[in-house]
């Protein structure tokens, strides 16, 4: 594929842009979780505005603490406080783990959500974001990272900050919203790995090149399809 002439069609940008990151990252990636869905939707829960490894820790702490997830679901809130401790705001994250529990038990009569694999995407989804606290990158997460592998796109910071300076949505678009954007532009017969891939490179390429300061415009790979990069070499001229 020549990199010389950047394409104008929107779908086919997005193609491009995902090549160029595939190759600088290293495609297919493999995935860092292999959790039954339930497990996810906690591990998820709890990673909100939390480091990787302080969430980590949490979700450990819960499955040695407890047997099992109708065990956290019945103890008293101050002991799943206690156990994901590590977290930001454990007051708050744990009645609402054990509310989202309860609300799986009474909905599904079981706790587990494994039915989700039966459902379309979009409608496994919906379904995952009227529980409580239940936003579209955690039902995508839940989807995708989860031994379900749906190709379902989850958006995180980095990811959301490449996408806005490349033009693939508008700066003005809260990362909520800009799941339903940016999943559209991928190819409708993409598979979980693809999905998980574009995921991984945007947010790899937030991580180590297109900083939220001081962005390495210079080295990136995408600087020809990226109009952010473009004006600022051009204002530095």
């Amino acid at each position: 594929m020549s990199f010389l002439n950047p394409p104008e069609d929107p779908q086919q940008k997005v193609l491009s842009v995902h090549a160029r990151l595939c190759a600088e990252y290293g495609c297919p990636i493999p995935f860092f979780h292999n959790l039954d869905p339930l497990s996810e939707l906690v591990s998820s829960l709890l990673s909100h505005r939390t480091k990787n490894a302080d969430s980590a820790h949490a979700f450990k702490r819960l499955k040695t603490d407890f047997a099992d997830w109708a065990a956290v679901r019945d103890a008293p809130a101050e002991a799943v406080e206690r156990s994901i401790a590590s977290c930001t705001w454990p007051e708050q994250k744990a009645p609402r783990l054990q509310q989202v529990l309860r609300c799986i038990s009474e909905q599904r009569g079981e706790l587990a959500i494994d039915f989700l694999a039966d459902l379309p995407v979009l409608e496994a989804r919906a379904w995952l974001e009227s529980l409580p606290g239940v936003g579209p990158k955690t039902s995508a997460a839940v989807l995708l990272f989860s031994r379900l592998r749906r190709p379902a796109l989850p958006v995180d910071s980095h990811h959301h900050r490449v996408a806005i300076r490349l033009g693939l949505i508008p700066a003005n678009v809260a990362v909520g919203p800009a799941h339903a954007l940016l999943s559209a532009q991928l190819p409708p017969n993409w598979s979980a790995q693809q999905v998980y891939d574009n995921h991984e490179v945007l947010m790899l390429h937030g991580q180590r090149c297109c900083f939220y300061r001081r962005p390495e415009c210079d080295r990136c790979v995408v600087l020809e399809l990226c109009p952010y990069g473009l004006e600022k070499g051009r204002s530095h001229s």
